[in-house]
């Protein structure tokens, strides 16, 4: 029996031991945390990142407690927010005063809060990619006394004769663009720049073995290495642009899948993870790490409609991205089970098929892993926290707090 399958039927049964001593079985969908698992992926994804700090990347948590544990890890340090909404209430909860927002925002509220506070301001940093960002944030202010933080969004896409191979992030594709935004926030009160990010997605985000797909695996990792290799040409420019503008704190890059090559650049201070603590299905296939999931969620059999055949009610969590099978959940315990292409995984049922389907009875969990790291949670209020054998404690997700970001 192959070493993985052994894993599953003995996390199968941490999984059944610690929900059945329960003093009440929780509501469904069920999520559970795997703390062992957590922690052994922080420790891995420090020491792949050889001294470099991480910044936790919180879209793929999305549960302040995790948060937390995160930074509490040696090697792990601020965190990569997602919303500024979200950042400002990081920092109000006392969560972390080192907050990064990842993606440009307009949030004209939030904005305001920022302004308004320039203890708030110093602990937040806002990311840009366009004067227009900055116009936005003029519009919420009367006085320019509160100095804004910005750090600009670099395009880290593969150029591939003219063509970017990459996600579409930014506008700034090269060094005279970069130094052009950067004499416009120094040109504007009230703003200072602090920083740069190059988001690699096509080396971070892009299984590189997957299972028979050789040949497409092989031109994944030839993709991934022509991208390092441009990408540290491209840093080194865009570097050498900013020396006019003053000093950076930071140079944020990378991500769970390319931690190595990420902290390796001389020129990036900073990487970024979050998925690599959780280790969802579509991170599954990776030379760069050893996969041990940690997040999973469970919900019940209500059905038994023919041999071979369970259906469990619910499991239609469906990550984001473009549609395909790599974004419906896995099942995962018992091994064995799989989804049928033409109903897949249903909002209100699912039907599952294969040999293990005989051995389940009415009430019985059948577990899952989601695609995509943090969008489970956005599914359950509570988490609960795995550790050994017991399920020690349970903690609230941003939605079981009330907060949609």
């Amino acid at each position: 029996m192959p070493d993985g399958l052994v894993d599953r039927y003995r996390l199968w049964t941490r999984l059944r031991d610690a929900v059945r001593a329960l003093p009440e079985q929780p509501p469904t969908p069920l999520a559970v945390v795997d703390l062992d698992a957590f922690d052994a992926n922080a420790a891995d994804l420090a020491a792949r990142a050889g001294g470099v700090p991480i910044r936790v990347a919180s879209k793929s948590l999305r549960v302040p407690a995790l948060i937390s544990r995160a930074l509490d890890h040696p090697g792990f340090q601020g965190v990569l927010a997602y919303t500024l909404r979200e950042a400002l209430w990081l920092h109000r909860q006392g969560i972390s005063d080192d907050v990064v927002v990842a993606y440009p925002t307009v949030d004209r509220a939030a904005l305001a809060e920022l302004v308004a506070s320039p203890s708030t301001a110093a602990a937040v940093c806002l990311m840009i990619d366009d004067p227009a960002h900055l116009d936005v944030v003029d519009s919420v202010r009367a006085s320019k006394a509160v100095q804004v933080r910005v750090a600009l969004d670099v395009d880290a896409g593969l150029d591939v004769a003219g063509r970017r191979v990459g996600p579409k992030r930014s506008p700034l594709h090269d060094a005279a663009a970069v130094s052009a935004l950067a004499a416009e926030v120094a040109r504007r009160d009230g703003f200072r720049l602090v920083g740069v990010m190059t988001y690699e997605g096509q080396v971070a985000g892009v299984p590189d073995d997957v299972p028979g797909q050789r040949a497409r695996s092989t031109v994944v990792r030839r993709m991934k290495q022509a991208s390092v290799r441009q990408l540290g040409a491209r840093r080194a420019a865009v570097v050498e642009a900013l020396a006019a503008h003053g000093p950076l704190a930071f140079f944020n890059a990378g991500g769970s899948g390319s931690i190595e090559t990420s902290a390796q650049d001389p020129h990036v201070t900073e990487v970024a993870a979050g998925s690599g603590l959780l280790v969802p299905g579509l991170f599954d296939h990776y030379r760069s790490f050893r996969p041990r999931p940690a997040a999973f969620f469970a919900v019940p059999v209500t059905r038994r409609p023919a041999p071979g055949t369970v259906t469990v009610h619910g499991g239609g969590l469906v990550a984001s991205g473009p549609p395909g099978p790599d974004r419906q959940p896995l099942p995962w315990c018992p091994p064995g089970l799989s989804l049928t292409p033409l109903e897949g995984a249903g909002e209100v049922q699912t039907p599952l098929v294969g040999h293990p389907a005989d051995t389940l009875a009415i009430g019985d969990l059948v577990w899952f892993r989601h695609a995509k790291s943090g969008e489970l949670f956005e599914h359950v209020p509570l988490v609960h926290l795995l550790s050994g054998r017991e399920i020690t404690g349970s903690v609230s997700s941003y939605r079981g707090l009330g907060e949609a970001f």
